[in-house]
C-alpha cells in the first residue's frame, strides 16, 4: 500500500522555527544597559555603543565567531627548517574581532580618556562585544587590567602605556614599537600552587644592565601571542636599582614577548589547553629559561604589584558573566517568541512566560551591578567610592559569575533540542559561563576575599551599607533584608577565622542579593524591582527560575529585552 502525501506538502518545507537572530542592535536592543549608561554619566558614549551594537549584531560579526571557535588556534612549535618559534595561528575571524573591540576602545579607552563614565562606557563596549564572543576577551580585559599595575615602574609605564592606549591591532610577534597597539596578558599560576601564588618555584636573577633573567614553568598563560605579560616570579636577590630595604620573595615581572631589537624572547610554549568552553583564545602551559623580565614595583613585592590587575579582571569577570547572561537571555526571548506548540506561542504560556521572565531579571540586575561597579572605579571615584568598590567587586565576582552557568543552562533549555547542538550559540555558552567563576579566584578563594576586605579595610563595610541604604523605605522586604545583613555581619565580626569562614559564601550570596536589590529599587521600574525582591528577598523566595507569582507584570519585565 502506497501512501500519498497531501497536494503542497513537502516533507523539506522549514515552519515553526525561529528565524536567524542576525541585524539586532545589541545595544540600543537592551534597554536596562542604554538606561545604565546614561544613569551613571556615560550617555556622551551613546553614538559610540549605538555603532558597536550594531556591529557585534551583524550576521557576519557573529559568522566570525563561530569560525574561531570552530577552526581553532593552532600551536607551531618551529618553523619548516627547525627553529624554535613558539607561535600560536588562529583563524582570521579572531583577529578581525579582537581588531574590532580594540579599534572600539574595549580594552583601555577609559584609562586613556578618563572622565566621569568612562569605565561606564567602556564597560558596555566590553560586554557587547563579549557576549558574541567571549574568548577574545580575556586579552581584552588583561590588556585594560594591567594599567594600574605598570604605574608601580613609572619608566615602564612611559614606554608602555602609550601602545595599550592605542586603537591599532597586529597580531604578528615583531617588535613592540613598531606595532599599531600592544596587548598584555599575566602569568601567574604554576602546577604545584593554583591560587597559592606564594608556593610557586618559578626563579628570577638580576643581571648587571637592570633586566632580570626568569626560569620556571606557568600552569596556565592564556592569549600566548600577546605581546606583554606580567609574571611572577621568586627573587633571591636585589636589584642593583631596587630599594636597598627591600627583601626578596615572590616579585612581579614584565615580561615582553618580543624584544625591543626585534629579537624573540624565550616563551616556550608546552601545549594548548583543551578548554571545557572557548576555543577561540588560545591558552597555554608555558616555560621560561632565561627569559628577560623587567621588575615591576619591588622585589617582595609581587602580590601586592599584580594584585592591581588581578582586581580589574575580576572587575571583568562580573562583566562577562553579566555579557553571557544577556546573550542568553536574548537568545531565549527571540526563540519563544517565534515558536508555538499546543496552540500558542511559547513565550505566550504562563509557565515559559515565568521562566523568561526571571531569567531576564537575573539579566537586568547582574548589568545594573556591573555598571555601577564601573563607575565607582571612573578616575573621580572619592574615597567612599573606592571603599565601597573594594568590597561590592568581590561580592559580585562571587555572586553573579555564579549564577551565570544555571542561568545558561535555563536558557538552553528553553530553545529545547536546538539550544543542546553546536549550530545555536547557548551550547558554547553554556559551557563558557563558568570559566568567569574560576578564572582570578573561584568561589572559595573569592568568598574568602569578601572577609579580607571587610576585616583589613572595615570602612569597606560602612561604604557598602551606605550603598544599600539608598534605598531604605521604598520596600518593607528589603529593608528587612539589609536589617538581617547587619545584624549577621556584626556577629560575623566576632568570629574565630575558622568560623567566619564557614559562613562566608552565604554572608557574599546576602550581600549580593542586597545590592541587586538596592540598585533596582533606584533605577529600575517598579514592576522589574518588585518582581526581584519578591523571587529572591521574599518569604517564599526560591532561587529556582520559574518562581515568579501570577500577580507579576511579565510584560513590564520582558517588554525591556
Amino acid at each position: 500500500m502506497t501512501t500519498v502525501a497531501p497536494t503542497g506538502f513537502r516533507t523539506h518545507e522549514v515552519f515553526n522555527q525561529a528565524p536567524p537572530r542576525i541585524d539586532v542592535n545589541e545595544y540600543t536592543a537592551n534597554a536596562p544597559l542604554v538606561e545604565g549608561v546614561a544613569h551613571y554619566d556615560a550617555g556622551w558614549a551613546q553614538p559610540e555603543l549605538t555603532a558597536v551594537g550594531e556591529l557585534v549584531g551583524t550576521e557576519s560579526f557573529q559568522h566570525d565567531a563561530e569560525l574561531a571557535n570552530t577552526i581553532t588556534p593552532e600551536f607551531h612549535s618551529h618553523d619548516k627548517y627547525g627553529n624554535r618559534i613558539d607561535e600560536v595561528e588562529f583563524h582570521p575571524a579572531y583577529h578581525r574581532i579582537i581588531g574590532a573591540a580594540v579599534q572600539h576602545g574595549a580594552h583601555t579607552s577609559a584609562w586613556a580618556d578618563p572622565k566621569p563614565g568612562a569605565n561606564v562606557a567602556r564597560a558596555a563596549s566590553f560586554m557587547m562585544f563579549a557576549q558574541i564572543e567571549p574568548g577574545h576577551s580575556c586579552p581584552i580585559s588583561m590588556t585594560h587590567s594591567v594599567v594600574p599595575a605598570l604605574e608601580f615602574a613609572p619608566e615602564l609605564a612611559d614606554l608602555w602605556l602609550p601602545r595599550l592606549y592605542a586603537r591599532g591591532y597586529d597580531g604578528r610577534l615583531i617588535a613592540p614599537a613598531q606595532k599599531p597597539g600592544v596587548l598584555f596578558g599575566m602569568a601567574m599560576t604554576e602546577k604545584q600552587g593554583g591560587s597559592d601564588v606564594r608556593a610557586n618555584t618559578t626563579r628570577a636573577v638580576a643581571n648587571s644592565d637592570g633586566t632580570w633573567s626568569l626560569t620556571g614553568h606557568k600552569w596556565f598563560c592564556s592569549a600566548p601571542m600577546s605581546d606583554g605579560f606580567l609574571i611572577l616570579a621568586q627573587t633571591q636577590e636585589r636589584s642593583l636599582r631596587s630599594d636597598p630595604n627591600a627583601q626578596p620573595g615572590l616579585s612581579c615581572f614584565l615580561v615582553p614577548r618580543v624584544l625591543e631589537d626585534g629579537t624573540r624572547n624565550v616563551f616556550r610554549i608546552q601545549r594548548l589547553k583543551d578548554k571545557l568552553g572557548n576555543k577561540s583564545n588560545a591558552s597555554s602551559e608555558i616555560e621560561l629559561d632565561g627569559t628577560i623580565g623587567h621588575l615591576v614595583g619591588e622585589p617582595g613585592r609581587g602580590v601586592r604589584t599584580i594584585i592591581e590587575m588581578v582586581s580589574r579582571t575580576r572587575l571583568d569577570c562580573v562583566y562577562g558573566s553579566t555579557a553571557g547572561m544577556r546573550q542568553a537571555v536574548a537568545e531565549a526571548l527571540w526563540h519563544v517568541r517565534h515558536r508555538a506548540a499546543f496552540g500558542a506561542t511559547l513565550i505566550d504560556q504562563p509557565a515559559m512566560t515565568a521562566v523568561a521572565a526571571d531569567l531576564a531579571l537575573e539579566s537586568e540586575a547582574a548589568t545594573a551591578t556591573a555598571l555601577r561597579l564601573a563607575r565607582a572605579h571612573d578616575a573621580d571615584a572619592d574615597d567612599t567610592e573606592k571603599a565601597f568598590r573594594r568590597l561590592a567587586t568581590a561580592v559580585a565576582k562571587y555572586w553573579i559569575c555564579k549564577r551565570g552557568p544555571h542561568h545558561a543552562y535555563e536558557a538552553l533549555e528553553c530553545l529545547g533540542g536546538n539550544g543542546y547542538t553546536e549550530a545555536f550559540p547557548l551550547a558554547r555558552r553554556y559551557r563558557e559561563q563558568p570559566v568567569m567563576a574560576v578564572w582570578e579566584g573561584s568561589g572559595n578563594v573569592i568568598a574568602l576575599d569578601v572577609l579580607r576586605a571587610m576585616t583589613r579595610e572595615p570602612e569597606s563595610v560602612q561604604a557598602f551599607d551606605a550603598e544599600l541604604a539608598k534605598a531604605r523605605g521604598a520596600s518593607a522586604l528589603f529593608d528587612a533584608h539589609q536589617d538581617r545583613m547587619r545584624v549577621v555581619l556584626a556577629e560575623l565580626a566576632t568570629l574565630d577565622q575558622q568560623q567566619a569562614q564557614l559562613r562566608a559564601r552565604s554572608v557574599a550570596s546576602s550581600m549580593a542579593l542586597g545590592l541587586q536589590a538596592s540598585l533596582l529599587l533606584r533605577t529600575a521600574p517598579t514592576a522589574v524591582a518588585e518582581a526581584f525582591l519578591t523571587a529572591r528577598l521574599g518569604a517564599d523566595r526560591d532561587l529556582e527560575y520559574g518562581s515568579l507569582p501570577a500577580g507579576t507584570d511579565f510584560a513590564a519585565i520582558l517588554g525591556r529585552h
